[in-house]
């Protein structure tokens, strides 16, 4: 990010997202860009009006305090020279109470405009979906108009309409204004037309209306009692919008409702003129002395909560999550940019506002920004707090959801805060000054401590794994194994998979599906290292080893099965090993010291240069929305969210990984980026899969994370898609869901993008089977797919267990997918056995390496463990490396299980919440 994107940030940044969220809430509404743009127009010129008006009262003043020294000064130019000139100039301004500066205020309406109009240029000459739209005559709103052909010469109509309405209200407005004013004007004029000429005719048509709003205005300024007319203008318009709203338009209950507010608001000007009229108010003259260091301070302590403190928090939670893999990048990139936005918005145009407000203006900012301050605060640190995971790209895993009581408590608190400051900015207004700069000071150090914790986690990664091109052997005339681990699959989905498609059954033929498999845990930390370790790796025994950090018990799990079989022979490639150095991008040197291990990270690889910066890119600006929107009252922070797409612009752009907004469970648009790069991975394994005929043995290990990142598809083939529409596909096949009496619920998004994750998971690693069957590989490999866990999705009602309380316990979170081919096998089964993930290693070195014992500990890999008591399932949800990273796992509820996971009397539960290090639940 380099010295001009962030001044493009704090003058045109903030800008930009307004037009941005008016533009993108219109055509939510009127699903039309150029409807859009209308209404885009009319808002921006509603909201800034107060500010040109204020603009045009400075102008006046400044020209009529010129008009009034005009002939001083033009006799003091002729009747003196050189320095004595300057001195008898400068003591006659100063006895006139004017400023050589004060010439600027003749400018300020012409010095607005400028970021103004680079704002509506930068957003609406990059506006995808003007691409092929049309309004009226106008063909293609991203596209100049050339709406006139004379002699095979296309003319473009709307730039010369643009100058034309703009000479016309420039000349109106001029009458009595000296030739330096009029020379500007109509030189601006000029400018737009020669500039805008060949720019997109969305971008002009948008120029046309402010001009036009412009023209309105000028005449409303000449007419006798404007705020009349006005007034019942407006309660005019008012009606046709009520009666558009209730009899015309079609959408939501609530988009209905919104359309009836804005026509009733249109009559408040109205209604406040006539209650005016009827009541006398004996208005007293008073004095008001405006406070510029509390507006100052207000505003710094905005820009470090909004900028600062809350970027850094979020990313700080997870630092190595926010790293663009495929092309580094520090994450504090994206606080900078929250930054710049924030000092755009508080720092300089609220200052702006500020600036141009009268004394009594001045005031109200001041205490406004004081309560806003309270208000702002409050919301971030107490409200909205345990909304669940969220993505890389600042989506909520569980989407945003406040009851009605949380939405009552707030408007309550945010209430009783705005009264208590405003009580103390009234009565006690000396110590407010001191409060804010404390306050200032607070969340520096805060976010200081949070940048620290940044910089030190990424500091860790080594851009020399990130670098390497994934690749592994597999051998025709040796004995392969693979272990493929699929974060978060769903070992409940597999035979509705296949039963949708069951050209997948001839694809996994000779595999053992494991239907009665358990987990250790909901989570990654919990789960993997009894995956890839074995017994001695369940959240049980790890607590046993309580001299011993975590990280170093999950590293040793990692190395168990690539050093066994390293020290056999086998050619050993181990990629994304999960948790690695207890970091979310894997610490490849664990396996340093092992020469013929070789190490590899996947995820992010397999993009083009067009998509490696997509969703970065999106980031930079969705930080600083996010932030806004945790500051405000959560009645609105879904709106603002917006299903995670924080109202940034429809796009058309196909190739761009950002993030994906889903409708409705069978309607979502746009490609999410943290499920791209690991799915990217699955159709890029026959890539990275090296055939050769030495008779080596090898050994694979690989991580993935496409079952993790649910994101919707296009059915029946379950391949990404920019626009997805599933819904006469899900209508026709809705039985899909229901097979042998059991019902696999599908009722919103997040169910059903899960679903369509573990689909496209298991047809893809099914397409590599068939690789490895034409290239000779496939009966002399064993290939074991495994997951760490699963997820609680209440989609199957006899995995809903009552575990004593209140609250009944979903285990399908401990429901991991397991599926097993030996060497030679064939046929595709389904097996009751009761099986964990903890197997796997013990079947990954059954009958090919004798007397198998772990490497660290000199134990024997079996699974004998399973048989001599209960297993013993952690519940907790500390699921973040960053806390939970002590020498045992933090203290948690437990539950127990054995013979049969569906049986619901086999679990049992305790509420108690311990460090459990025996095979006992307390």
């Amino acid at each position: 990010m380099d010295f001009l994107s962030i001044l493009s940030n704090v003058f045109i940044g903030p800008l930009k997202i307004l037009f941005e969220y008016i533009f993108e809430i219109a055509y939510s509404f009127t699903y039309n860009p150029g409807l859009s743009i209308i209404f885009l127009s009319l808002l921006m010129n509603i909201l800034v009006l107060p500010l040109y008006r204020r603009a045009d009262a400075m102008q006046e003043e400044a020209r009529d305090i010129e008009n009034k020294l005009h002939k001083g000064v033009a006799h003091i130019k002729k009747s003196f020279s050189g320095d004595e000139k300057m001195m008898i100039l400068q003591t006659y301004y100063r006895q006139n109470h004017y400023k050589p500066t004060d010439a600027l205020k003749g400018s300020v309406s012409l010095l607005l405009e400028i970021p103004f109009f680079m704002a509506a240029y930068q957003f609406l000459s990059n506006l995808d979906i003007l691409n092929g739209a049309h309004l009226g005559p106008i063909r293609d709103l991203g596209s100049p108009d050339g709406l006139l052909v004379i002699g095979g010469m296309a003319i473009n109509i709307l730039p010369i309409l643009m100058t034309l309405i703009n000479v016309i209200s420039s000349a109106i407005y001029l009458k009595g204004f000296p030739l330096k004013t009029k020379i500007q004007l109509y030189g601006m004029a000029l400018f737009f037309l020669v500039f805008l000429y060949t720019s997109p005719s969305g971008l002009v048509f948008y120029w046309t209306l402010n001009n036009l709003f412009s023209l309105v205005k000028t005449i409303f300024y000449k007419i006798k009692n404007p705020k009349k007319v006005l007034s019942v203008l407006l309660s005019v318009i008012g009606v046709f919008i009520v009666a558009f709203g209730l009899l015309i338009f079609k959408g939501t209950a609530p988009k209905k409702l919104f359309v009836v507010l804005i026509g009733v608001l249109m009559f408040v000007p109205l209604v406040v003129m006539l209650l005016k009229s009827k009541i006398k108010v004996n208005h007293k003259e008073k004095t008001y002395n405006p406070n510029k260091k509390l507006f100052t301070i207000s505003s710094v302590f905005l820009t470090i909560l909004v900028g600062l403190l809350i970027p850094s928090s979020i990313i700080s939670a997870s630092p190595q999550e926010f790293i663009n893999l495929s092309d580094f990048s520090h994450p504090l990139l994206y606080v900078l940019s929250a930054v710049s936005l924030a000092m755009g918005t508080f720092l300089v145009w609220m200052r702006v506002f500020y600036w141009l407000a009268s004394p009594k203006g001045k005031v109200i900012f001041e205490r406004l920004t004081w309560i806003l301050c309270g208000v702002m605060t409050i919301n971030y640190m107490f409200f909205g707090t345990n909304l669940g995971t969220m993505s890389a790209e600042l989506q909520y895993e569980n989407g945003m959801y406040f009851s009605s009581m949380e939405k009552i408590i707030n408007v309550i608190v945010i209430l009783a805060v705005m009264i208590v400051f405003y009580f103390v900015v009234k009565k006690f207004n000396k110590i407010v000054v001191p409060v804010l700069i404390t306050a200032v000071i607070a969340v520096f150090v805060m976010s200081g401590v949070n940048v620290v914790s940044i910089t030190k986690s990424v500091g860790e990664i080594s851009k020399d794994d990130l670098a390497n091109i994934p690749n592994y052997n597999l051998s025709k005339n040796g004995k392969n194994v693979v272990v493929i681990m699929l974060d978060r699959a769903m070992g409940e989905y597999f035979p509705y998979i296949i039963n949708e498609n069951e050209e997948l059954i001839e694809k996994y033929d000779g595999f053992t599906y494991y239907a009665n498999t358990v987990s250790f845990g909901g989570h990654t930390n919990f789960g993997v290292p009894a995956l890839v370790g074995g017994y001695e790796y369940t959240p049980v025994e790890m607590n046993k080893r309580d001299d011993e950090l975590l990280k170093e018990k999950h590293n040793e799990a990692l190395k168990v099965m690539p050093v066994i079989f390293d020290k056999e022979g086998y050619d050993v490639t181990v990629c994304d090993p999960p948790y690695a150095g207890y970091r979310e991008i894997p610490d490849l040197s664990i396996y340093s010291e092992y020469e013929n291990i070789n190490t590899f990270i996947t995820e992010g690889k397999f993009l083009d240069e067009n998509q490696k910066n997509s969703s970065a890119e999106s980031n930079h600006r969705n930080l600083f929305c996010l932030s806004i929107m945790k500051c405000m009252p959560v009645g609105i922070q879904p709106v603002l969210y917006d299903r995670g797409a924080y109202f940034e612009p429809v796009s058309n752009n196909e190739t761009t990984y950002s993030v994906q907004t889903d409708k409705s469970q069978s309607v979502a648009t746009g490609y999410k980026k943290s499920f791209m790069d690991a799915y990217n991975v699955l159709i890029n394994m026959e890539n990275m899969t090296n055939v050769t005929d030495e008779a080596n043995n090898t050994f694979l290990f690989l991580s993935n994370n496409t079952t993790h990142e649910g994101m919707i598809l296009k059915a029946p083939e379950y391949v990404p898609a920019y626009e997805v529409d599933n819904t006469e596909y899900d209508a026709k096949n809705s039985d899909r869901f229901l097979l042998n009496g059991k019902e696999l619920k599908m009722t919103d998004a997040l169910q059903m993008g899960l679903y369509h994750a573990n689909m496209a998971a298991i047809t893809e690693i099914g397409d590599w089977l068939d690789y490895l069957r034409a290239n000779d590989v496939y009966n002399n490999t064993r290939i074991i797919i495994v997951s760490d866990h699963g997820r609680a999705t209440y989609q199957c009602d006899e995995l809903v267990v009552d575990n004593g309380s209140d609250v009944f316990k979903d285990v399908e979170y401990y429901y991991p997918l397991l599926l097993i081919k030996d060497f030679d096998a064939t046929g595709f089964t389904t097996s009751e056995e009761f099986m964990t993930n903890a197997d796997v290693p013990s079947k990954a070195v059954e009958g090919i390496i004798d007397n198998p014992v772990n490497p660290f500990t000199g134990k024997e890999i079996n699974n004998s463990e399973k048989f001599s008591h209960e297993q013993f399932v952690i519940l907790s949800d500390a699921y973040s490396i960053g806390e939970n990273n002590g020498y045992t796992f933090l203290p948690s509820k437990w539950a127990s299980v054995s013979d049969n996971l569906w049986i619901k009397e086999n679990w049992k539960f305790s509420d108690t919440e311990i460090v459990l290090k025996e095979h006992k639940l307390p």
